[in-house]
């Protein structure tokens, strides 16, 4: 299953009820984002200047290993929240900014949108 592929055509949360299925997979990725480390390293990566980040530069924000920086990177990767680009010996991760449009489509409220 694609990250958030069930939630592309999805209603905003207060319009209509989600389906089991888009429950589900909006669930993973709120629990992606629930890890204070994971929302931080989301947060460094969006807020990075150029869009991107080296794992190499945000690394020594934490008080956790290299490992576990690489672990929570790539769940935020499964769920669709990061894209990664290798070059060299360093991995460099963006943003999907497809991701957080639909984040934000499902969390808006209609009636101030339309405003």
């Amino acid at each position: 299953m694609q990250p958030l592929e069930l939630l592309e055509c999805c209603s905003p949360l207060v319009s209509q009820p989600l389906d089991e299925g888009q429950a589900v997979e909006l669930a993973r990725v709120f629990k992606a984002l629930g890890d204070p480390v994971r929302l931080r390293l989301f947060s460094l990566v969006a807020s990075y200047q150029g869009g991107e980040a080296c794992v190499c530069d945000i690394s020594g924000s934490f008080d956790v290993s290299q490992p576990t920086i690489s672990h929570h990177l790539k769940v935020l990767k499964e769920v669709g929240l990061l894209t990664s680009e290798r070059r060299a010996t360093w991995v460099y991760y963006r943003v999907v900014p497809e991701t957080l449009s639909q984040l934000s489509g499902i969390l808006a409220d209609p009636a101030e949108a339309a405003t």
